[in-house]
């Protein structure tokens, strides 16, 4: 890879890796961006112009030093460049196919700014990490020394292998609980394998397997394991189960079959790309082949179950959303992949209630957008008289998550929660109520992106850290 000046954003154009044609595709479950050529991967990184005050970095919740590794990349200067990469990411090659970087580092850009079209950001960092494992620059994990205090960890999402990370590396003894038969929680069973290949991210669990993390899974806390046991058994402990209860539809003729959960439909077809049995799949009910679909919601949820259904031969997918394309929570660019693979999005729409036993129809009202609400948002409005029927075989509601009862499921009263129900932890340090014990991701933001919950999990671990260098604390235990 030759080496490049930098501040090429005047001579040379924002040029994205190669992407599979819609057709071909929306018949797969694998990755629709190609990676960066090396000599491709330096020229877009070229263009970065170095800024003294870099907005890319400050937006970024991890707040990677990107103009430093885009600048190692156009030098080809690989392996530093992965270094700084991981100096401050976890997972940066998960981060660089899975971050919204239109709403993060590339929406900040400068050049983008200025009309010269965002640095390549994320497609540059996947490049860096993926190159890294190919050349065996990840390390395994080997502390330097091995130390007597244990971390019990509940939830082997991104919040939790980010703190299991942080802890093995300083010889901590790590055992990490999930409901789950796989680690990685929404990475594994939450996002399809279009947007993130799965062998990505058993790669990293394997990782952290043999670098000494015990991971104890097919285990749901309070039914097979108390949460005081955990307790008694660790340290300290880091709750980081995420929030995985459904908000659910309120309109006439819901519970009839064919109105199903986005978590379950997703969940269902990972489980099929990794080759498992799964029955609700085979009998039709999680499975859109040849069905008319209706998605309700507009968040990056939403754009996984319609993408998803058209790789399984749905006949027809629409996508109803209760406001305008501008005010959706998703992706602007997972939509218009979607709208590329046949997706059609209804804006300004809700449903009303839904006929038939099993599903027929949804009952569709239309809306406009009011006066603003308290968050700034203009408030959807029903138009009377408006509305229509759209037919539906299969409905699949994403409608965003909300936290479990866990103080209840948990029989710990004294964990406290907000009127949310999302567990009260310090947002410095993410100790909660109890003494010993933290708490990140989901699970206290609310239903957030995957780079809070590595954010969260990084600082954690150093809060944990702490607490178990404190004499006291640990006597106490």
């Amino acid at each position: 890879m030759s080496k490049r000046q930098m501040l090429q954003f005047v001579s040379v154009a924002k040029e994205m890796p190669l992407k599979r044609d819609a057709e071909s595709r929306a018949h797969d479950f694998n990755e629709i961006y190609a990676e960066y050529a090396g000599e491709k991967a330096a020229e877009q990184a070229a263009r970065c112009s170095q800024c003294g005050v870099p907005y890319c970095q400050s937006h970024c919740p991890l707040h990677n030093n990107i103009p430093d590794w885009l600048r190692l990349t156009a030098e080809g200067r690989l392996q530093e460049a992965y270094e700084i990469s991981q100096a401050t990411n976890t997972f940066p090659e998960i981060c660089g196919r899975i971050c919204p970087q239109d709403r993060l580092c590339e929406g900040n850009c400068v050049i983008e700014q200025s009309g010269h079209g965002t640095v390549t950001i994320g497609a540059v960092e996947k490049y860096i990490t993926d190159t890294a494992w190919d050349e065996g620059w990840v390390q395994p994990i080997a502390p330097a020394e091995e130390r007597p205090e244990s971390v019990g960890i509940i939830g082997a999402g991104p919040g939790g292998l980010a703190a299991a990370d942080v802890l093995r590396r300083q010889g901590l003894q790590v055992t990490v609980y999930d409901r789950h038969d796989r680690a990685g929680g929404l990475l594994t069973y939450g996002i399809p394998g279009f947007k993130l290949e799965k062998d990505v991210v058993m790669r990293r669990v394997q990782q952290l397997e043999q670098g000494g993390v015990e991971f104890v899974l097919n285990c749901n806390v309070g039914e097979d394991i108390s949460f005081d046991a955990i307790r008694g058994k660790h340290d300290a402990v880091l709750i980081a189960t995420g929030v995985y209860k459904s908000r659910g539809l309120q309109a006439p003729g819901v519970g009839v079959p064919g109105i199903v959960r986005a978590i379950d439909y997703l969940t269902a077809s990972n489980r099929v790309g990794f080759g498992d049995s799964v029955p609700e799949f085979e009998s039709g009910e999680l499975n859109a082949q040849g069905k008319r679909v209706v998605v309700i919601g507009g968040g990056d949820t939403a754009m996984d179950c319609v993408r998803t259904a058209i790789r399984q031969g749905a006949e027809t997918v629409k996508c109803l959303y209760r406001r305008d394309r501008a005010n959706m929570p998703g992706s602007q660019r997972e939509v218009q992949n979607a709208e590329e693979e046949g997706v059609e999005f209804v804006w300004l729409s809700a449903p009303k209630g839904f006929a038939g036993d099993p599903v027929e129809s949804v009952m569709v009202q239309k809306m406009r957008l009011g006066p603003p609400d308290a968050t700034g948002r203009q408030t959807p409005e029903v138009i009377e008289g408006a509305d229509y029927v759209e037919p539906a075989d299969l409905v699949i509601a994403a409608l965003g998550f909300e936290p479990e009862d866990l103080p209840t499921l948990w029989g710990e009263t004294a964990l406290e929660v907000t009127r949310w129900g999302t567990i009260k932890a310090d947002f410095r340090s993410h100790e909660t109520s109890l003494p010993g014990v933290f708490a990140v991701g989901d699970i206290v933001r609310g239903a957030s992106l995957v780079v809070w919950a590595i954010r969260d999990g990084r600082e954690a671990a150093d809060s944990i850290l702490a607490y178990l260098a404190q004499p006291a604390q640990v006597a106490a235990e």
